[in-house]
């Protein structure tokens, strides 16, 4: 472990390589210390931190002219310099000049020092030798100009490190986050104008009164010229801001635009003055909350993240915020914080003015439409400093099960065999704990089923092949075999590990009866057994990303305020399996339940990475933090994954991993990963080592470029956020009318948009017009939208009735004349979904995919899921005309 060091007031830079296995975690770190000023104490270290020094070595470095010049004022340095001969004086009369500043003889020297330190890290981190790094190095940098100190700042740490990367290492796109709990304005004023860095600042404010005292450090300044949009302050209003302020800020605001930046390096500020105890920032975050911060931003960058000390002035706070950011760095868990987990209502209104102005400049904000107005001493469990290891549980008994009737069936026995195999290929076997799996006992299925359901499945070991056929029938979406009762056992008893690669599946099964190739619900009976085995209540938390709804998971813990249960799931208004309007957003649970079944539903489009997380940023992340689990269970159905044959969705390996990633910064850490779905072996067997890969600590694959969201998706989650903030308050996030913004930037949006994803923007729709079958949403948002020119559909379009078309036609089931579309095909009318949804059923029963709306003559398809700009000869080109001639209607 890490030794006192006796330390003269000569200046050292102790560069500390430090390895952890099975990981293969390697962290670099700095450490500048000095008797003559604030510390971390290596004893502090040693005491908190039980690491393994593989290596110690003493270097002096010292910084090259070269180097500085990257952001800072040749005259400048050069007077810098010469502070080394100036007399008492002298010193004194220049650091006058200033603002907050001394100069010592030293100081030029401890400066240069500092950054050489940094620089060195970016090496080190940017040619894979490290994966990460600290540099616990003064004086800080973050208020230093070009040409001038301020605020105990030399030089720009921060700022010369975000240049140098881009210089020496060729990287475009640099994320600086600053926590500390005064605002780097020296960092802003450098990247105001540059689109390359991305600065993000959250720092005490109160309207100005708090040093440095600056306008610009407001919520408004977004950056200048080609840099708007790129400069994101978030100013705190009043002291006192707790864990959950801070770890809302991250979630809402700074992580959806970080994953749109999409950066290939992340620098931190990391100020610890926000730390409870120091007498400056007077703020009331306590040190794990900095862990939780930290493993945030190692999602980002494939873990390319580098921390460089800057404030704090409470030796021990800023030393355990140290400790705890150390901590995720080298890969452990997130620590579970204190009490209460929810946002105060300060920080709810600053979020909510920082999102409103940057609104215009970045798509992953824009799914959040206006809102109403909602207005509303460390006590740290530490865990114990355990060597967790990543159980992985696995039998090939589980393959049994089979459908005798039909060999083709999706849910093949195959799917685990080659999910494991994948696993084996990557080397992630030999890097989990291998766990046996056991069967389940009937009084453990018996916290979840009912002992009529139990006796029902366990009686098909000894039946015929005739009579298991019948009895298939008798569920939906059922095949029996005489093996399928131990099969589902097994799967049942090996879920309170890790990583369960099992099936059958589990979370359709009801109480009682099976449903959906679902037997028993294995992870409902895995929450239920957690809850049972535990020396205390235990909150758990069951996310299901199976493309189908869990309908059996929600039903069993509907009126269970002790379980929270949230499903991200295609439900295309009741039509896809299993068809039920349970699985709507606003079936919220019941009695004391009430605000703990979530469930977002997908409608009408191939939702992939951007839309997932987007829901993640905006709703699940926010609740479960709120909720606080102490356990996190993933129904990881891989059927939403790109290319399954079930699901038709987009969403890709590293999607997952990142899901995964942002999950286990949950239950410090204690997360579980239980196959459900997905029926394309190579997707599935891709998409669960991704999860596995990050479980064990490995940084997270990047993502493709991400899209927009889709406005469909926008309009899932905002139902799900106002139907649910009436339960949660970290959704009460406000925004002004985004219309009038986008009125006023819309040139500044155009150009940002076509700058990141090089689409074309054709069309937008906003309140007022329709999306898909006539569905309306609330409030006046705007939503870009790119129509096919083509589909492989319009030839079934059919020319139009002789007479024309009278758009006043009611409803020829119910008689409405209220968003009323028309067929393309056999020119009948009926109301869209959000009626009483006449025309979904007619197109899915007659296979109709062409319809047209009376609103606004845009056309849909309801096969390729998007809108359709193409003039088709004598079909549906020529309504416009006899709309137009017959003044019926004006678009």
């Amino acid at each position: 472990s890490l030794s006192v060091l006796s330390l003269s007031l000569t200046v050292l830079s102790l560069s500390l390589s430090l390895s952890l296995t099975p990981s293969c975690l390697s962290l670099s770190l700095s450490l500048s210390l000095s008797l003559s000023h604030r510390v971390v104490s290596p004893s502090c270290l040693s005491l908190s931190l039980s690491l393994s020094v593989l290596s110690l070595s003493l270097s002096l470095t010292v910084l090259s002219l070269v180097s500085l010049s990257l952001t800072v004022l040749k005259e400048y340095v050069d007077l810098m310099r010469s502070t080394q001969r100036m007399d008492e004086d002298q010193l004194k009369t220049l650091s006058d000049s200033y603002d907050s500043v001394y100069i010592h003889p030293e100081s030029y020297s401890c400066a240069s020092l500092a950054v050489g330190s940094v620089l060195q890290l970016v090496d080190k981190v940017m040619t894979s030798e490290l994966r990460n790094g600290f540099s616990v190095a003064r004086p800080p940098g973050h208020h230093a100009q070009v040409d001038q100190m301020n605020g105990y700042c030399m030089f720009n740490n921060l700022a010369i490190a975000a240049r140098y990367a881009q210089t020496r290492h060729r990287v475009e796109r640099v994320l600086i986050v600053d926590w500390d709990v005064h605002h780097g304005q020296g960092i802003q004023y450098i990247f105001q104008e540059d689109p390359s860095v991305l600065y993000f600042s959250v720092h005490r404010y109160e309207e100005g009164l708090f040093w440095p005292h600056l306008p610009e450090s407001d919520s408004s300044a977004v950056g200048t010229g080609s840099g708007e949009g790129y400069n994101i302050n978030l100013p705190w209003n009043k002291i006192g801001m707790k864990d959950a302020d801070y770890v809302a800020a991250f979630q809402q605001l700074l992580l959806p635009v970080a994953y749109e930046f999409q950066p290939q390096l992340v620098l931190v500020a990391a100020g610890f003055d926000s730390v409870i105890g120091d007498p400056k920032g007077e703020m009331s975050a306590s040190p794990q909350c900095f862990s939780v911060l930290t493993h945030m931003l190692l999602g980002l960058a494939q873990g390319k993240l580098l921390l460089v000390l800057e404030g704090g002035y409470n030796l021990q706070s800023t030393a355990e915020g140290v400790c705890a950011c150390l901590r995720s760095l080298l890969g452990e868990s997130c620590p579970r914080l204190r009490s209460p987990s929810i946002p105060s209502d300060s920080a709810l209104k600053s979020i909510s003015r920082s999102i409103s102005a940057l609104y215009p400049y970045w798509t992953s904000l824009q799914v959040l439409e206006s809102s109403e107005d909602f207005s509303e001493e460390l006590c740290e469990e530490r865990r114990d400093s355990l060597d967790l290891t990543t159980g992985l549980v696995y039998d090939q008994r589980m393959m049994e099960h089979h459908n005798m009737w039909d060999s083709h069936h999706p849910e093949l026995p195959q799917r685990i065999q080659r999910i494991f195999s994948r696993h084996d290929d990557l080397g992630l076997v030999s890097r989990c704990l291998r766990i046996p799996a056991r069967l389940a006992l009937e009084e453990e299925l018996a916290l979840c089923h009912s002992l009529e359901h139990i006796a029902k499945i366990k009686a098909t070991e000894g039946m015929k092949t005739r009579d298991l056929h019948r009895l298939g029938d008798e569920y939906n979406s059922i095949f029996i075999s005489t093996e399928s009762y131990r099969s589902a056992r097994l799967a049942a008893g090996a879920c309170p590990y890790g990583v369960a690669i099992v099936r059958p599946p589990g979370h359709h099964a009801e109480k009682d009866a099976a449903c959906g190739f679902c037997f028993f619900n294995t992870v409902a009976l895995t929450a239920r057994y957690a809850q049972s085995i535990s020396q205390k209540p235990l909150r758990v938390l069951i996310l299901d990303w199976d493309v189908h709804h869990g309908n059996g998971t929600q039903h069993i813990f509907e009126e269970d305020d002790s379980v929270l249960y949230i499903s991200l799931h295609r439900y295309e208004d009741g039509t896809f399996f299993p068809t039920s309007e349970d699985a709507h957003y606003n079936r919220v649970g019941e009695g004391k339940g009430a605000g703990f079944n979530v469930n977002i539903p997908w409608n009408g489009a191939k939702m992939g990475d951007a839309e997932y997380l987007a829901a993640f940023h905006s709703v699940v992340m926010p609740i479960a933090r709120e909720f606080d689990p102490g356990l996190v269970l993933v129904s990881a159905g891989f059927d939403a994954a790109r290319g399954d044959p079930l699901g038709g969705y987009q969403v890709t390996p590293p999607g997952y991993a990142h899901l995964t990633h942002l999950l286990m910064g949950l239950a410090a850490g204690r997360v579980l990963v239980i196959l459900e779905g997905g029926y394309n072996l190579t997707a599935i067997s891709e998409s669960m080592s991704a999860c596995t890969s990050i479980l064990l600590g490995d940084p997270a694959l990047p993502l493709p470029p991400l899209p927009p969201p889709h406005p469909n998706a926008a309009v899932s989650i905002n139902k799900v956020i106002r139907t649910h903030s009436v339960y949660w308050l970290s959704l009460r996030i406000q925004r002004e009318s985004c219309f009038s913004v986008w009125n006023s930037q819309e040139s500044v949006f155009s150009k940002r948009f076509l700058f990141y994803h090089q689409f074309k923007t054709t069309g937008c729709v906003y309140q007022g017009d329709r999306i898909p079958g006539g569905a309306v949403y609330q409030g006046d948002t705007m939503y870009v939208v790119d129509p096919l020119s083509w589909c492989p559909h319009l030839d079934s379009v059919r020319p139009v009735p002789v007479g024309g078309i009278d758009v006043f036609r009611p409803c020829e089931d119910c008689g409405t004349d209220t968003e009323n579309w028309i067929c393309l095909c056999c020119y009948k009318v009926y109301c869209g979904r959000y009626v009483n949804q006449h025309m979904l059923t007619h197109g899915v029963s007659s296979e109709h995919r062409l319809v047209l709306s009376f609103a606004d003559l845009s056309v849909w398809c309801y096969s390729c899921q998007a809108y359709v700009h193409n003039q088709v000869r004598g079909g549906a080109g020529q309504i416009g005309k006899v709309c137009n001639t017959t003044q019926s209607f004006t678009p």
